[in-house]
């Protein structure tokens, strides 16, 4: 029996991280990328390139015919866009005809990447489960609707139509090969460049990219069809992120407290400079009201499911310092 595993999001942060895996798991990988993505993270790699784009199926279906596995990596992950029916477009209507298409193929096996951002959030900061409860009501921002909508259709094919799909939920990766870079990685890269001088109450779950990607490679191999799993790492408050960074750059680390209130019309302000020059804002309306809530989440689930760990916030901070610093990003 062939071998061929189909990748989507190969050229992103997530998805390359999982391309090297599945590679040196003995995978024939065949990605799918739109003809003008940035390959940098794909190159080298022995990979069979489909040119086509998650909107468009016909663009391609005929790869996926003699396929075996599917990872759907792929989404557009940015907290503010200037349209928002493009993102709908991808995440969720591409998830959709992605999922059909594999169906249709036979493909046997499924690890479709969700978010953490789909799950519900505890206000008093106690970690989020698989099981916390969520609406799309709940979910703030474009992008947490988006993916929120996304498993929702992709967790309805599998009850209707036994789509034979497991799925994860990543928390916040940071490390090498974040070639956007990506909201939490902007983080890293501002604070090293000294443009976060204060911070406000929140908190994120820090993950190594590449415990990521093993989270997946679990999920393939021992998740149950139909169940989710939090790929997470060390809960950690955006003033303890901060520290670790500076402790690791030797400079001061910021003192600084501010509402989310009083950074309001900076974000309004950042927020109409990007519809002028159509670059994602460093701080927008809606992160401020995820800021709200500490994003706290426990992968309890998947450590004992799946044999899942991670390893400690610093080290992927340190691994993630090092390639931006590397690659040219903080001068």
């Amino acid at each position: 029996m062939s071998n061929i595993t189909f990748l989507t999001g190969s050229t992103g942060f997530i998805g390359a991280a999982v391309a090297r895996l599945l590679i040196a798991k003995g995978h024939n990988l065949r990605v799918l990328t739109r003809a003008n993505n940035d390959r940098r993270n794909i190159k080298g790699l022995d990979v069979e390139i489909i040119e086509g784009d998650l909107a468009k199926p016909e663009s391609y279906s005929h790869a996926l015919q003699d396929c075996n596995y599917l990872f759907h990596v792929a989404a557009d992950y940015r907290i503010w866009v200037p349209d928002a029916n493009a993102m709908h477009r991808v995440n969720v209507e591409g998830s959709r005809a992605l999922m059909l298409a594999a169906l249709d193929a036979g493909v046997e096996r499924i690890v479709y990447t969700s978010s953490v951002a789909t799950l519900g959030l505890h206000k008093n900061g106690t970690p989020a489960t698989e099981n916390t409860v969520s609406t799309v009501s709940d979910m703030v921002g474009i992008y947490k609707q988006s993916k929120f909508l996304a498993e929702a259709e992709v967790r309805k094919l599998i009850t209707d139509e036994k789509l034979p799909a497991i799925i994860v939920n990543p928390s916040s990766p940071i490390g090498p090969r974040d070639i956007k870079p990506t909201p939490t990685g902007r983080i890293i890269v501002d604070s090293i460049k000294g443009r976060i001088p204060a911070y406000v109450d929140t908190g994120l779950n820090i993950v190594h990219v590449d415990d990521v990607a093993n989270g997946h490679w679990l999920a393939f191999e021992r998740g149950q069809i139909g169940q989710r799993y939090i790929l997470g790492g060390e809960n950690l408050s955006l003033c303890d992120i901060l520290g670790i960074i500076a402790e690791i750059e030797n400079r001061p680390a910021p003192r600084i407290k501010l509402p989310c209130k009083a950074i309001l019309p900076l974000a309004f302000g950042m927020e109409l400079a990007a519809r002028l020059t159509g670059r994602e804002p460093m701080i927008s309306r809606d992160a401020l009201s995820m800021a709200k809530n500490k994003m706290f989440f426990n992968s309890t689930k998947a450590e004992l499911e799946l044999g899942y760990s991670a390893r400690p916030a610093r080290e992927a901070i340190h691994d993630a310092i090092n390639w931006f610093r590397a690659e040219g990003y903080c001068e």
